[in-house]
């Protein structure tokens, strides 16, 4: 696939055949992905790739201090809860989402069902977190910088032939994150992104996103035409 074939035909992928994804392919991707650009060149992304029975330690952990009401740890700003078109739109993928598996809205059983999967990390077979180096924490500069490697990420990935999604849900318990992962005190858990082998029988993985408009999105100034 070209550049454009693989920006435009790539989807968030939330179900997984039970394969492993062989550690030199992951290291292809990640060589890949860190041509990303970055400001003053300051490359500020570490990532731990885990798997096998430490990312199965993260997932219990996860969902059992989730399910017990234990506060969201997550280490960057959420801000306050979407509203208006941005609310719109987390609600438009929700109910295309919902559709594709057959879950009606006032079905708590299934709800719940997929919420746990997102505590799971979808069982993916791979999940990558990003981190940046606390020294520069608070500026708004290595979060963009990390948003930039996780773009060429995903992309990278879906070249190779494996899906993605970009899930935050997995690291929602920062704490049980950093212990099974191992994650240096002198790093910012950014996010984390599942990886693994497409399974093409999972109704959801069928399911684009839409995308507003270039009219919608860009403003030209200064053009003759």
């Amino acid at each position: 696939m070209n550049y454009d074939e693989v920006v435009k035909s790539r989807r968030s992928i939330r179900g997984y055949l039970d394969k492993p994804v062989p550690q030199e392919l992951i290291r292809e991707i990640l060589e890949i992905a860190m041509r990303a650009p970055t400001s003053m060149n300051s490359q500020p992304w570490n990532f731990y790739v885990v798997a096998g029975e430490v990312l199965d330690r993260i997932r219990k952990g996860n969902v059992e201090r989730n399910v017990a009401g234990v506060p969201d740890s997550r280490e960057f700003r959420m801000g306050p809860p979407y509203a208006g078109i941005h609310r719109d739109r987390q609600v438009e993928i929700a109910v295309q989402l919902f559709q594709a598996m057959g879950i009606e809205r006032g079905d708590k059983e299934k709800r719940m069902d997929w919420v746990l999967r997102g505590f799971r990390q979808f069982d993916a077979p791979v999940s990558i977190v990003i981190t940046y180096d606390k020294s520069i924490q608070g500026s708004d500069v290595a979060p963009f910088d990390c948003g930039g490697v996780v773009n060429c990420l995903v992309n990278a990935a879906w070249s190779k032939g494996l899906g993605c999604v970009i899930n935050s849900q997995g690291i929602m318990q920062s704490p049980v994150v950093r212990e099974h992962a191992g994650i240096a005190d002198d790093q910012v858990i950014q996010t984390c992104v599942a990886m693994g082998w497409p399974d093409e029988s999972f109704p959801a993985n069928a399911v684009v996103s839409t995308r507003k408009s270039v009219d919608e999105a860009a403003t030209f100034v200064g053009f003759d035409d």
